[in-house]
């Protein structure tokens, strides 16, 4: 079998064997921590007990880590009950799960609550989410399960029903009614997804939106909202995308305080109608929007007691569902919404282009990728130096739009790029970084040849589209209309050396396609010739006095082994001031022999003087190599110019294998020095010569033992 790197390469390995096996779609999703929510209900009930989830269990650890953590005086009186322990008859839905099941508890995830208040409004969308088969009557077992979209994946998230409460009521989300608890249960996985309760505090709308439906979000400033917003809204909610909105606090101490008019900044509201109404004389155009709260709503016009409800009919109040009641919901008009809020995000299934009336079928492609300092972590365009080493993306644009106007010949696609696991990682200090992207054109020259653009492209060529800006958030998306052709989506945080993964999703109308830009994995082994007798160096002519000097002295045969090797090497390197070396490590040194002993099949753990100057041939083609990257001649390369470096020997790599020989060979200073240098090329060129030995059309196969001797000796 070939060899496959561990770590993150072989977690993706494996998820693209999933997803060969169907794994990871919405009939099949993946199963969150291994667990079988079937197999695990059904073997509580045959042992008629309840299910305890020991990946997600009743404590402070799944409360959190610092706020709800160990140290934290707000968790010392919570105690977690099953349904059954708070209530008589717990229900799991009543009477059909509605906006009004919703209600914010003592956590600051009213993001998250505005997009369950939206998935309500589409039933086929919630039961995707939340699987209908659940009851707490018949088949109870104390097990419950929900399903999200999870950067590319549908996954399954199996719970228990054990629930944080205080004076028996529960601490977090909770339904109008006592006894249902279809959103407390669902809020629970949702945090079980990303490690705790606490990972949930402050996010934005769309974050949840998608994760319930793998949509795609645009966002809207009210302030550069088109004129056409209002249709755009409605065609939106026609369409079954979700919607919500919020006011910016631009004070941070001022998060979620009520305003004069009922309206709370720097919190989350869902969009749950958008309708037209007669209002005396002239049409009135409404929004309906609900507070994740359950409470405290607008009182300005068209709020629930306003005066302007009087002129309405009976039949309008009843179309437009009007109540006043204290519930968080509450109408506005189109106007005053525009005035009051600052931003608004719409989640569409598929990002039909909302200001149209035709519905156009969207594909999707969905690339996975990865930043590594010091090898692929190139930050944004102002630093040039490393921004070309970010992971590259080939875009084909290879039909245009049926609806292009002005005989203008046009392609619309969107980008979105987003940043995963930083929420799951707060606990351990991450936050998210500020990302964005460019999209460059190919020239026509360069079509077809899906090689990495090097650092002179992008220094030479300005893009062709960008992000509207970088910025902090989960994901960044945009629309673009660009004529056929090739281009190249840079992907990257702000700042280089910033380390994380991330999914580019690219959709578009029309027969489109993006790819990784992987080069194709090879080796260019020739050799240089060794220097005739009479043509070598000084340096040549005492390197081989001093090499049969030491074989002399040790062997009959002529040859030397590792530790004599080194000395000889070290003598000789150690007059170039410049590679600022101490001199190569023994282990060098037995790479370099198994090196020749796999070249040459003789497999003794010794260099002939033959075999040896076909290594000094080699180690002098290198050494100038390194001295042309070398950082002012300082006896180190940066581990960005590594790629250029290796690519100068011979050898042409993937993203995946700069990354891996980023980790293995640089210094926390993200330099790599001569010894590390030479020690890294002889290890490609010796796996390479091994492959090739065993290889079979682009494949290996090897007995562990076979595996076991070539890795332990190369």
């Amino acid at each position: 079998m070939p060899y496959t790197p561990s770590g993150f390469f072989c977690d993706r390995l494996i998820r693209e064997r999933e997803r060969r096996d169907g794994e990871g779609s919405l009939s099949k999703p993946l199963r969150f921590s291994g667990q079988d929510f079937t197999a695990l209900k059904q073997e509580c009930l045959t042992k008629k007990c309840l299910f305890e989830d020991d990946t997600f269990p009743a404590s402070v650890e799944s409360l959190g880590y610092k706020e709800l953590g160990h140290k934290s005086n707000k968790v010392k009186n919570i105690v977690w009950k099953r349904p059954k322990e708070i209530c008589e008859n717990p229900q799991f839905i009543v009477g059909g799960a509605s906006r009004t099941d919703i209600c914010q508890g003592d956590l600051g995830d009213c993001w998250l609550l505005a997009a369950i208040a939206c998935l309500t409004l589409n039933e086929k969308l919630l039961y995707r989410v939340v699987p209908q088969d659940q009851s707490y009557s018949e088949g109870y077992g104390g097990i419950f399960h929900f399903q999200f979209w999870r950067y590319g994946d549908w996954v399954d998230v199996v719970i228990d029903d054990r629930i944080p409460t205080f004076n028996n009521q529960l601490v977090f989300t909770k339904s109008a009614e006592r006894n249902e608890f279809w959103s407390a249960l669902l809020e629970k996985a949702y945090a079980k997804l990303h490690g705790s309760y606490e990972a949930l505090k402050g996010g934005n709308t769309t974050e949840a939106m998608e994760d319930f439906t793998g949509g795609v979000t645009e966002f809207y400033e009210m302030k550069e909202a088109p004129k056409e917003l209002y249709k755009i809204m409605k065609k939106a909610l026609e369409r079954g995308s979700m919607m919500g909105c919020s006011i910016d606090s631009l004070v941070p101490a001022r998060f979620e305080t009520r305003t004069v008019t009922g309206l709370v900044k720097g919190h989350a509201y869902s969009v749950t109608a958008v309708e037209e109404s007669q209002h005396k004389a002239s049409k009135v155009r409404l929004v309906r929007l609900r507070n994740p709260w359950g409470q405290v709503e607008w009182n300005g016009p068209w709020s629930d007691n306003s005066k302007e409800w009087v002129s309405l009919s009976k039949g309008e109040k009843d179309q437009l569902q009007h109540q006043s009641a204290e519930d968080g919901e509450f109408w506005m008009s189109f106007e005053d919404f525009k005035k009051n809020y600052t931003k608004i995000e719409i989640c569409n299934l598929t990002p039909d282009a909302l200001e149209d009336d035709k519905i156009h079928k969207w594909t999707v492609s969905v690339n996975e990728g990865r930043w590594v300092r010091g090898c692929s972590a190139g930050g944004c365009r102002n630093y040039p130096d490393t921004f070309w080493t970010n992971p590259q993306f080939r875009l084909c644009l290879l039909e245009e739009d049926d609806d292009s106007e002005d005989n203008e010949v046009a392609c619309s696609f969107v980008v979105s790029l987003m940043q995963k696991n930083r929420r799951k990682e707060r606990k351990l200090g991450a936050n998210l970084f500020t990302i964005g992207f460019a999209i460059y054109e190919v020239p026509k020259e360069m079509h077809g040849n899906k090689q990495h653009m090097q650092k002179d492209f992008f220094l030479f060529n300005s893009s062709k589209a960008r992000c509207k800006s970088y910025i902090n958030l989960r994901e960044v998306t945009q629309r673009f209309r660009l004529s056929p052709g090739e281009y190249v989506i840079i992907p990257s945080t702000y700042e280089p050396h910033q380390e994380g993964e991330f999914i580019l999703r690219v959709f578009s109308e029309k027969r489109n396609t993006s790819e990784e830009i992987e080069n194709r994995i090879e080796a260019d082994h020739t050799v240089p010739a060794p220097a005739n007798a009479g043509e070598e160096s000084e340096e040549d002519q005492q390197f081989r006095s001093l090499f049969q000097q030491i074989a002399a002295d040790v062997s009959t045969e002529m040859e030397v082994t590792a530790n004599e090797l080194k000395n000889v090497l070290n003598r000789v390197v150690s007059k170039h001031k410049d590679l600022n070396t101490e001199g190569f490590s023994l282990e060098c040194c037995r790479s370099m022999i198994a090196l020749v002993d796999v070249s040459s099949m003789d497999g003794t753990g010794r260099l002939s003087l033959q075999e040896f100057r076909h290594l000094w041939n080699k180690i002098k083609q290198w050494q100038g190599i390194f001295r042309h990257y070398s950082s002012d001649q300082a006896g180190i390369i940066n581990s960005y110019e590594m790629r250029n470096a290796i690519n100068d020997a011979g050898f042409r790599l993937n993203n995946q294998l700069y990354d891996i020989i980023t980790m293995r060979y640089a210094n926390e200073g993200m330099n790599i020095d001569f010894d590390s240098f030479i020690s890294c090329l002889v290890r490609l060129e010796a796996m390479f010569r091994a492959f090739q030995a065993f290889d079979q059309d682009g494949m290996i196969r090897l007995s562990v033992l076979e595996w076991l001797q070539l890795t332990m000796y190369a």
